[in-house]
């Protein structure tokens, strides 16, 4: 059978939902309709869905008195039929074509594009509080980018295939992992958290998924997709929890074979230890991938352009509730451009709407739960004891997580608030001398352990070339007068090192490759039939 090149990906354009729009009309329809009852959310493994009792509440971030669905949470005896079940279908998993497994994946994309468009953004927006925008760039365009993007990556891996003399034939055979992935993911990009496990099923792996609690009505929506488009049960489980229980499970599995990882630094290091205790233990040496925290700057230069530095600041910092590990957290301004820069600010801070993400007149929405609230409350109060609030400094938690979009002014640059993430709507600034530029740039690089993103606002062309050369190991994603978020797959693949996390990119085939273990295959057309060589003669 011929072998057919799989359609050509595309970036998935972004729904405006303009006010009288069909789709506007379609969201909301959605929205009433998942907000109208209590879903219930199981175990899903090879042998179908299990329901322990053991539940867990998602609730609407701004509206925590609504619960949105019940989560069934996984037990140790829960993840161990998972990876069995798992193991079991592995090698069927395994020897299906790449065309097959290219076909699900460009189903469930298009899928996502059209009939489940509505379905998925309302459980998004409801589920982790993303206003409309910001639900549609992820779990509708990005997920559909991963899913697209990455099948053609896969396709261009394995064209990648060695020379070949006269009487012989060497090629590569890309294999999935012998064993199975686990993929751990994070609450605050459904699209993130449904690459993790998908990208490595993509090329014939089997993967548990731990998804974050909160997400838990997405994840459910995302393998209603999958389910639809032809995946086999068991390729991907879903093994949700809100305690280590599930991790540890498989951890402590000889069969483990990778971890695809997004989260906190502390939770990636505590994995890599836990896996390094147990390596003689392992069939094989597991696959580490993890994109983990960011303190991520923007370093604007005298020559930056006011109202471009401003929105860049405004959106960077405060979309989604600064909840992006790539978010604005630290700005480095000059003193010549910050009496106007700061008036800008507060006043354009004091017009940002926040509250219920279905009214879509709001720009913000709740931060995810108490624990995030108090963790924020917290940075606030060192804000009120050794720092300036310019403008917000307040939350209300009466009838949801909300927090306001905050500035702060430190004086020293090496101030709590310029090092430490916060993951919240809080970006503090210092306001260093222009003569200083070159200064700056050395403390925006040793202030944070971190490297994920980061951008320079300029117009001089000296200045852009310093900062980038510089700034060269600061941020594995660096933006060049723009808000250092929103990287699109297939244009700014995405990743950091240092603190931040193995810099895989998600999104990109070298992330792909870390998913196959490649087997090389010599074939001799005609063998020789002696064993001396010509020099012996």
């Amino acid at each position: 059978m011929a072998t057919a090149p799989i359609p050509s990906p595309s970036n998935e354009p972004v729904c405006a939902y303009l006010p009288g729009s069909s789709a506007r009309e379609e969201l909301n329809q959605a929205l009433s309709d998942t907000a109208a009852h209590v879903a219930e959310l199981p175990v899903l493994i090879a042998g179908g869905a299990i329901r322990t009792g053991n539940l867990a509440e998602v609730r609407m971030p701004h509206d925590h008195g609504h619960v949105l669905a019940k989560l069934h949470q996984a037990g140790a005896d829960d993840v161990q039929k998972a990876i069995d079940g798992a193991l079991r279908i592995a090698p069927e998993w395994a020897n299906t074509s790449f065309e097959t497994r290219a076909a699900i994946f460009l189903r469930a994309a298009d899928l996502i594009a059209g009939p489940y468009r509505a379905k998925i953004n309302a459980a998004c927006m409801l589920g982790q509080s993303k206003t409309c925008h910001q639900a549609e760039i992820d779990a509708a365009c990005e997920l559909i980018d991963f899913l697209r993007f990455n099948v053609s990556y896969a396709e261009q891996l394995q064209a990648v295939q060695p020379v070949s003399e006269p009487g012989l034939w060497n090629r590569v055979d890309y294999r999935p992992l012998e064993g199975f992935v686990l993929a751990i993911t994070p609450f605050n990009f459904l699209a993130i958290a449904a690459n993790l496990p998908t990208a490595p099923a993509i090329l014939g792996n089997v993967v548990l998924w731990k998804p974050a609690t909160v997400t838990g009505l997405g994840v459910q929506v995302v393998m209603e997709i999958l389910t639809k488009a032809g995946l086999p049960e068991g390729v991907i489980s879903v093994i949700p929890g809100a305690g280590p229980e599930q991790g540890r499970v498989a951890l402590e599995s000889p069969h483990l074979a990778g971890i695809h990882f997004t989260g906190s630094t502390a939770t990636f290091q505590h994995l890599y230890q836990e896996t390094a205790k147990r390596i003689g233990s392992y069939r094989t040496y597991p696959r580490l991938v993890g994109e983990t925290g960011g303190k991520d700057f923007i370093v604007a230069h005298p020559s930056a352009e006011l109202d471009a530095l401003c929105t860049s600041i405004l959106r960077g910092s405060f979309e989604y509730q600064g909840q992006k590990c790539s978010a604005a957290s630290r700005l480095y301004l000059p003193k010549s451009l910050w009496p106007r820069l700061q008036s800008q600010l507060v006043d354009e801070i004091k017009a940002i709407k926040m509250g219920d993400v279905r009214d879509f007149s709001n720009f913000m929405g709740a931060v995810i739960d108490e624990r995030a609230f108090s963790r924020i409350q917290g940075y606030l109060n060192v804000a009120r004891e050794s720092a300036q609030i310019l403008a917000g400094g307040n939350g209300d938690r009466s009838k949801g997580w909300f927090i306001e979009p905050t500035l702060v002014e430190v004086k020293d640059p090496k101030h709590q608030l310029m090092r430490e993430e916060i993951f919240g709507p809080i970006v503090t600034a210092y306001v260093y001398e222009d003569s200083a530029f070159e200064e700056v740039l050395q403390l925006v690089d040793t202030t944070s352990p971190y490297g994920l993103t980061g951008a320079i606002c300029a117009r001089d062309r000296q200045a852009i070339e310093l900062a980038a050369s510089t700034l060269r190991n600061a941020a594995g994603n660096f933006y060049i007068n723009d808000k250092p978020t929103g990287a699109v797959v297939g244009q700014q693949p995405f990743g950091g090192g240092r603190a931040s996390g193995t810099n895989d990119k998600a999104g990109s085939i070298w992330n792909m490759t870390r998913w196959v273990s490649p087997r090389t295959i010599k074939e001799n057309f005609v063998p020789p039939t002696h064993w001396s060589y010509p020099f012996l003669r």
